[in-house]
């Protein structure tokens, strides 16, 4: 009986091994294709990266960056959006989904960075959640691109992509975050969001994956892969 019980443990430490190599291998060759992946959104500040996350919620980077391209003209800081009011706000941003309530939380938000940050982006998690029209991913974001944190946001195309290759699996975007922060090696971990919204964006699409693009497609273990 306990060379059986050794027998497996020897092979559930194989498999451990085999997953954690596999995880390396597939973030390896995401960075040697794209060392210093970018976000999307166009921002010249960390305020300004806050408010374009918060707008881009159900809306693309590309709408998102054409109505800010005014806005963060003549409101790049807590106090100036503040001056600007929520009708102007809503105005420069009406091309946008859900424009009327995230004109009201980006004109709240100024006024409370002003009021509680000293005008300042908070750098904690906690902070920033308790900010209007912040939620978890964002705060992520926020977290990982101004101040280099090693944090992982989760959209929905990271969300589909980490459950379909599969990297880390979950219900929820906050298990997957969790997951994923358990198992991306260390070197990877600052680039490792992007790199996995970014294929989820061009390449491991929801409808019509491009499989036959797929740089990992020989590390992916969906069934559905189609292609390769």
């Amino acid at each position: 009986m306990m060379e059986t019980v050794r027998k497996r443990g020897a092979k559930a430490a194989a498999q451990v091994s085999d997953q954690a190599a596999r995880v390396r291998e597939i973030f390896a060759r995401f960075a040697a294709r794209d060392p210093h992946p970018q976000g999307e959104l166009d921002y010249l500040n960390s305020y300004t990266l806050l408010v374009a996350v918060v707008l881009s919620a159900q809306a693309t980077d590309a709408g998102v960056n054409r109505a800010t391209k005014g806005l963060f003209a003549v409101a790049d800081t807590p106090e100036k959006m503040l001056a600007l009011g929520e009708d102007a706000v809503r105005e420069k941003i009406k091309t946008i989904g859900l424009f009327r309530a995230k004109a009201k939380n980006v004109v709240e938000l100024s006024r409370q960075l002003i009021a509680r940050f000293d005008s300042q982006v908070p750098r904690t998690l906690e902070d920033l959640q308790s900010l209007p029209g912040v939620g978890r991913k964002t705060a992520n974001v926020v977290l990982n691109i101004a101040f280099g944190e090693k944090t992982i946001a989760v959209d929905t195309h990271l969300f589909r992509v980490s459950n379909r290759i599969p990297l880390a699996t979950g219900k929820t975007p906050e298990a997957v975050e969790k997951g994923l922060l358990a198992i991306v090696p260390d070197e990877y971990l600052l680039h490792a969001h992007h790199w996995l919204i970014l294929h989820g964006r061009y390449i491991c699409k929801a409808r019509k994956p491009a499989c036959p693009l797929c740089l990992i497609a020989d590390l992916c273990l969906w069934p559905e892969k189609t292609g390769c």
